[in-house]
């Protein structure tokens, strides 16, 4: 979802962009050249690390896709790890002009708030997606070694067009309920699609910009807020429910958790930087998702 968007962004702008891939393919789009990597093989094209001055980091397993069973939770952690694992050693075996790394990562670094703000500074929370965040940001560290800037981006809730978790928020607004998960007071921190991008452009191109930035809007907002907003922003008559946490946990096992914790989380080093958000509160983002036709 993010890729497709900066692929689209880069390309407007006159930027090639090598997409790596299992199996590559021609690529109809202007300007986008697919080359093979296989991280289970431990292979990367070399001819892609030539090309290449900026590499952006997004591969992972899809966290909310399935259950966490005990294999999945390995599988989200290594397609994180490995593949950064892979880049580093890559980097240091081939030829290359690679100047700069942005990789994602996750709020899931952060555990439940208890009524704080998390800042880029505060330690990991010692649970499954806090140590895969743990994990998955040091994997690229060595990096810092060569001379490669490294530039670290916590990636809050993605609202966007094109799938993640608001198509998920809007099913149940169509039959005319707004599940209100819990008690309803978890603090949600999200971010547009388009600040996203432009956070990520933005450290592509800005290189005072170095280590950790939380990517989430300035005005973090409550499950219940969040659900009654959406709902009235989709014009729909609809009934607000409460569903108890013990049926989240029954129908989400593990994953509950993160449905249910309250993670406010500042983008306050961010926006030191000069960046200035088009969606900085729930209304604004929705209203342009809520558009008919889509630029994203």
């Amino acid at each position: 979802m993010i890729g497709k968007q900066l692929t689209d962004s880069f390309t407007k702008n006159g930027h090639e962009v090598i997409i790596l891939t299992r199996r590559p393919q021609k690529d109809p789009r202007p300007l986008v050249i697919q080359m093979k990597w296989d991280i289970s093989s431990g292979f990367i094209d070399p001819e892609a690390l030539v090309r290449t001055e900026v590499i952006i980091h997004l591969a992972g397993a899809n966290v909310a896709e399935k259950r966490w069973t005990k294999r999945r939770k390995e599988e989200i952690l290594s397609s994180r790890t490995e593949s950064g694992r892979l880049l580093v050693k890559a980097l240091q075996s081939n030829p290359n002009k690679v100047r700069t790394i942005i990789s994602a990562s996750a709020i899931g670094w952060y555990g439940p708030d208890h009524g704080k703000i998390f800042s880029e500074d505060m330690p990991h929370y010692p649970d499954f997606l806090g140590e895969t965040c743990k994990k998955w940001e040091e994997s690229l560290h060595p990096v810092r070694n060569m001379g490669i800037r490294l530039v670290t981006i916590r990636i809050g809730i993605v609202l966007s067009h094109e799938g993640g978790a608001l198509r998920e928020f809007r099913k149940p607004v169509q039959f005319g309920i707004a599940p209100i998960l819990g008690n309803g007071k978890q603090i949600i921190s999200w971010i547009h699609i388009d600040d996203l991008c432009r956070i990520f452009e933005k450290s592509m191109t800005d290189t005072n910009m170095h280590g950790i930035y939380n990517a989430t809007a300035p005005q973090p907002i409550s499950n219940k807020d969040f659900m009654l907003t959406l709902a009235k922003s989709m014009k729909k008559f609809f009934i607000p429910i409460h569903v108890p946490a013990f049926a989240l946990k029954i129908a989400l096992g593990e994953m509950s958790i993160e449905v249910l914790k309250s993670c406010t989380v500042s983008s306050d080093k961010l926006q030191q930087t000069r960046f200035q958000f088009l969606y900085p509160s729930l209304e604004a983002a929705l209203n342009q998702l809520n558009q008919p036709t889509t630029n994203n």
